[in-house]
């Protein structure tokens, strides 16, 4: 089983103590996004948990606590932008990111620190020539931390249209993707640093960059020294290349306040929920509730015992 932790909202920077509390206790309880009333109990054990996948804004809080996963294997993202309050309205401060990204790297190794500069916004303020200056600049600063980048464009959902009425943002042609993505591969070449697209319906093969895969089979195969038996995420968009995962996270529970969010509905709906996180529930959100029906998920690994002769 791979664990995503999460596509939903960035547990690492908000609540990694209740993530480790979870470790400790072997289970957690989430619910079903589609389905209020309908909780998964996910069994924690390493036995079954082939890799973690960490995604988030902030690895600071996590990387002090490294050695309570001990008995797991991991890789992160860490995702670090050009952009200002406008737009990322409580990010922590770009050096802070950026020294934390440091940090782990040196403790779990390179391979397993991912940079995402993504998505790519074109505004007035960040324009084409403003990128390719923040971008090479933060190579700069990653150099030798990191052997790769995953990019994409932003994608404009009904329910982030609404908090982005106040960005004045241009959509990128396929032209101008394919006119940035050349630079930006450009520039990540002279840092010995590979570029990979998320979720892009355009082929980018022509100026070096293939689609990527954030849950990928082939690095966590690596990390784990072993192969596995695993298919593509049938819950994932199409143009998604990620294998099977279990997302243990929650809508409308980020506060980084990221107008392009697409996991987050309304600054008010975070409030609601956040208030209720208790770090000590099995759940990341409130509790248990009179009418919740809690049916456990089918847990096994993924990992291919079969020997093979040559």
């Amino acid at each position: 089983m791979i664990l995503s932790v999460s596509r939903r909202t960035d547990i690492p920077a908000f609540y990694s103590n209740w993530f480790l509390n979870r470790l400790n206790e072997g289970f957690v309880l989430v619910r079903n996004p589609m389905n209020y009333h309908q909780v998964g109990k996910i069994i924690l054990s390493p036995d079954v948990i082939d890799c973690i996948v960490f995604w988030t804004k902030n690895p600071k809080k996590i990387v002090e606590k490294l050695d309570l996963l001990k008995d797991y294997k991991y890789y992160f993202q860490v995702t670090i932008n050009p952009y200002n309050k406008e737009i990322e309205q409580n990010v922590a401060l770009k050096n802070t990111i950026i020294e934390s990204f440091q940090i782990l790297s040196e403790k779990i190794g390179k391979e397993k620190t991912i940079w995402r500069y993504d998505p790519i916004i074109i505004t007035e303020d960040t324009d084409i020539n403003y990128h390719y200056k923040c971008f090479n600049y933060l190579c700069k600063r990653l150099n030798g931390y990191t052997d790769s980048c995953v990019i994409s464009f932003v994608d404009i959902y009904k329910k982030t249209e609404r908090n982005m009425k106040d960005v004045k943002y241009n959509l990128a042609s396929n032209d101008t993707m394919l006119e940035i993505s050349k630079n930006i591969a450009d520039i990540a070449n002279n840092y010995s640093i590979k570029i990979y697209s998320c979720s892009e319906l355009i082929d980018l093969s022509s100026v070096g960059i293939e689609h990527g895969r954030c849950i990928d089979d082939k690095l966590i195969s690596k990390i784990v020294g072993q192969e596995l038996d695993i298919k593509k995420d049938k819950n994932q968009r199409a143009e998604c290349g990620c294998v099977e995962s279990i997302d243990l996270g929650a809508y409308n529970t980020c506060r980084h306040g990221c107008k392009y969010c697409y996991a987050n509905f309304s600054v008010t709906a975070v409030k609601n929920n956040t208030i209720k996180h208790n770090p000590e529930s099995p759940m990341l959100i409130g509790n248990l509730e009179p009418d919740d029906k809690v049916y456990e998920r089918k847990m096994t690994s993924y990992i291919n015992k079969q020997l093979k002769f040559i």
